[in-house]
């Protein structure tokens, strides 16, 4: 069903707080769960409110206890990020120069994410959340837990258990996708972490910033990949289907996805179908 609209409403019809709350309720959200929330303002809406009209549905529904998390992934401060390789693509050595001078340093307090949407761009900026300290895939978080989520994300590990992924596994939380697909899963990462193997890696480069200038980072981890994901989503859903809740939000579709089953299931089925690196390989 997706890119269907919620119950009775054609698509782009506008919604409000208390027809939003009634479908998140409707995926069976669990008052005072922690959530991770991927989410697609556009395809949900128009939301009457934007945004900030979401997060109060969602605080309706999660209630006080619940801490709401969010990606905040940064790439423009970055000098392997493919945000980065297609903004310098065609540059002459001086243009390269002159854009690379010019790229700012990370910093949680004021550096906006890159590519994660609107609503979670508002999460983050509000004046209670904490964000974790990575400068290429930090996380957002508002509630009562928002400090102990965010308080561990090692440098070399983007998306394992020294990760705010790791907590939310151990606190049992959900998924939240409202208007996106499983591509956008930061959840099944956190299984390519568990696999009996060892994941390739690569050399990453960015900025954080320095005072009033900048510093240079350079630092190895996984080179995670998430090609795969839409067929892993698919499979979780075909095969745990008495886990999974999914219906209409606003215009768009929501998923409910218990964390760790998420994961768990990645791990067995990312260790079947992909492909286990070759000898030589880390």
């Amino acid at each position: 069903m997706t890119g269907e609209a919620g119950p009775g409403r054609p698509a782009g019809a506008s919604v409000g707080r208390e027809q939003l709350a009634s479908d998140l309720r409707s995926l069976g959200l669990r008052r005072g769960r922690d959530l991770l929330i991927h989410c697609s303002l556009r395809r949900i809406g128009p939301v009457e409110g934007g945004a900030a009209t979401l997060l109060a549905a969602l605080l309706d529904v999660a209630g006080p206890q619940a801490t709401l998390v969010v990606p905040a992934q940064t790439t423009l401060n970055s000098l392997t990020s493919r945000a980065f390789y297609a903004a310098v693509a065609g540059l002459d050595e001086d243009e390269r120069a002159r854009f690379v001078a010019a790229m700012p340093g990370f910093d949680p307090a004021r550096t906006p994410s890159h590519g994660m949407g609107a609503f979670a761009e508002y999460l983050r900026t509000r004046q209670a959340s904490v964000r974790s300290r990575h400068p290429q895939v930090s996380f957002a978080a508002l509630g009562p837990r928002a400090r102990a989520c965010t308080s561990v994300h090692d440098l070399g590990c983007h998306l394992g258990d020294r990760s705010p992924l790791g907590w939310l596994y151990a606190r049992d939380a959900a998924v939240l996708l409202l208007g996106v697909e499983y591509t956008a899963c930061t959840t099944f990462h956190l299984a390519e972490y568990r696999l009996p193997w060892m994941p390739p890696v690569q050399e990453y480069h960015c900025f954080t910033a320095q005072g009033s200038g900048r510093r240079e980072r350079k630092f190895t981890a996984a080179a995670l990949d998430d090609g795969d994901f839409a067929r892993l989503g698919a499979a979780l859903e075909a095969v745990s289907p008495a886990v999974l809740r999914q219906g209409g939000v606003g215009s768009g579709t929501g998923r409910v996805v218990p964390l760790r089953a998420a994961v768990d299931f990645g791990v067995s089925w990312l260790t079947t179908y992909r492909r286990r690196p070759g000898p030589g390989k880390p």
